[in-house]
């Protein structure tokens, strides 16, 4: 049976740790060219090691999706390597809480560049490999579907209390997906949102146990208070959290010739919540 990602090149930013390493590891297995993208050095060479040591063909691009020149790097990296792209998985991102009157403009900023601009800075860097690549290939009487999918999450389509500025950037990336699924739908690109609910990363862990990131040169406490996650076990139907194998799977299927036909959609992976 062929593989469903076959000689395909796909971008899968934050995809050092959690559901991107799973989706990198995903889209690898299943046939696709992946470039590897996370802020953080060695976890994006843990994960190109953990592809290529599968018979995986993959390359990695470590650096900070907020930084203006990044998707220029990122995008012409896939282009000089393998002559194009075709999946562009925007996934990089971490939180930063407070209740919103003690919520600072840092945290505000700092959520609205990970989550939003940076992907819309990706897809415009990307735009000449899916519009006029699209374009030739019309011309030439070739169909060739291409495939965007942005990371949302349920604080974005249902809200969160003390998560204004996350819901608000994950939000927006949905209204970017439904917008971009009408100008681009037209060159055979699909585009779409997953949202998802409680899944086992470190982002999701018990913030008791005191873990932080460094970021905008902030040291930002990552977790969920054990109180939450304790109600999180007794609201979710199926009583856990999804893993990020389990998360890997609607990226997939979007991904892939399954969704041809599928676009401005955002789908929620959220164990029946």
């Amino acid at each position: 049976m062929e593989k469903m990602l076959k000689d395909r090149v796909a971008i899968v930013t934050g995809s050092g740790r959690g559901i991107g390493r799973a989706v990198a590891l995903l889209f690898a297995q299943e046939g696709a060219k992946v470039i590897v993208s996370d802020i953080d050095p060695q976890p994006t060479q843990e994960v190109v090691d953990e592809i290529k040591a599968l018979g995986g063909e993959c390359i990695g691009v470590s650096g900070d999706i907020t930084a203006p020149r990044y998707a220029e790097t990122i995008v012409g990296k896939a282009v000089e390597t393998w002559g194009g792209l075709h999946i562009l998985v925007n996934n990089a991102g971490y939180t930063w809480d407070a209740v919103i009157h003690k919520m600072t403009d840092d945290q505000w900023e700092a959520m609205l560049a990970v989550h939003l601009t940076g992907p819309f800075r990706l897809i415009r860097t990307a735009a000449p490999y899916f519009r006029d690549a699209a374009k030739q290939e019309k011309t030439a009487g070739k169909v060739v579907n291409r495939k965007i999918i942005n990371v949302s999450s349920t604080s974005g389509t249902r809200g969160n209390a003390g998560q204004a500025n996350y819901a608000a950037a994950k939000a927006g990336t949905v209204g970017l997906a439904r917008t971009l699924a009408k100008e681009w739908g037209p060159l055979n690109v699909q585009v779409n949102a997953v949202a998802y609910g409680w899944i086992a990363t470190r982002l999701t862990k018990e913030k008791e146990g005191g873990g932080a990131i460094e970021r905008s040169g902030k040291t930002v406490a990552i977790g969920i208070p054990a109180a939450m996650r304790n109600v999180m076990t007794m609201i979710v139907p199926m009583g856990r959290p999804g893993t990020p194998e389990e998360a890997a799977g609607p990226m997939l299927f979007l991904a892939s010739s399954l969704s041809d036909y599928v676009s401005g959609q955002c789908l929620e992976v959220t164990g029946g919540l």
